[in-house]
C-alpha cells in the first residue's frame, strides 16, 4: 500500500464526483457498467447496494489493477419495497408517490478495491428520511423538471424542493457518498486526501 497509486471512481454520478473534489481526493472517473438488476435473490436492503458497490469496483479495477477503485451503490427501502434510480418519468412518477408521506430508508453501499494487493473492503450505510406529504401538482412539476434521473428513489435531497422534512443519519450518504466510511475505507487502501476541505461535520 506504500507504492503510488491512483483513486479510480466507477461511477459517472455528479454528486459523487462533487463530494470527492470537495473532500480534497484528486481522482479519474471510469463509470461501470453492470447490470444492477442482476444479484443474487433474497438480498436484503444493506446487503444489496453492498454487493452492487462491490460489483462496480471489482469491474472497474480490473482495468486499473495497481490503483485503488472506489464503487458506490444507493438504494430507498420503503417496508419491503426496493426503489433504484427510475427507468423513466412514469416510474420517476410512481416513486414519488410511493415516497409521499413515508419515513424510509436510503442505503448506500461503497465498496474500495486494489487487485494487485488482493485488498478488497466495504460497508453499506443507512440514513432516515421523512418526507411530506405530496400533491399529485408538486411530484407532476418535479418530474417535469427532470431532476429525477439517475437518483434512487426519483429524488435527490440536494434539489431545491427536496420534500425532505427530516432525516437521520449522515446526509452525504443520502446524497450518495457516506462521506464518514468512505473516508476510512480509503484510509485504509491508502489514500488520503491532498488537502483539508474544510467542510462541516455531517
Amino acid at each position: 500500500m506504500s507504492s503510488p497509486c491512483r483513486l479510480i471512481l466507477a461511477s459517472a454520478s455528479p454528486r459523487r464526483q462533487s463530494l470527492l473534489e470537495e473532500a480534497g481526493y484528486p481522482f479519474l472517473i471510469h463509470p461501470a457498467h453492470i447490470d444492477e438488476d442482476d444479484y443474487p435473490a433474497g438480498l436484503d436492503p444493506a446487503h444489496l447496494a453492498e454487493f452492487l458497490a462491490k460489483a462496480k469496483a471489482e469491474a472497474v479495477a480490473l482495468v486499473y489493477p495497481h490503483d485503488v477503485t472506489i464503487g458506490a451503490d444507493t438504494i430507498v427501502s420503503l417496508g419491503n419495497e426496493l426503489l433504484g434510480k427510475p427507468t423513466d418519468s412514469i416510474d420517476a412518477r410512481r416513486m414519488l408517490s410511493r415516497l409521499s408521506g413515508t419515513t424510509h430508508l436510503v442505503i448506500t453501499g461503497v465498496a474500495v478495491v486494489r487487485l494487485d494487493i488482493n485488498l478488497r473492503r466495504s460497508i453499506a450505510v443507512t440514513s432516515t428520511v421523512q418526507m411530506r406529504l405530496l400533491t399529485m401538482a408538486e411530484i407532476d412539476l418535479y418530474v417535469a423538471g427532470g431532476q429525477w434521473q439517475g437518483k434512487a428513489g426519483g429524488y435527490g435531497i440536494q434539489d431545491d424542493d427536496p420534500f425532505v422534512i427530516n432525516l437521520g443519519g449522515s446526509l452525504t450518504n443520502i446524497v450518495g457518498l457516506p462521506m464518514e466510511a468512505t473516508r476510512e475505507l480509503l484510509a485504509g487502501a491508502g489514500v488520503f486526501p491532498l488537502q483539508n476541505s474544510g467542510e462541516a461535520p455531517v
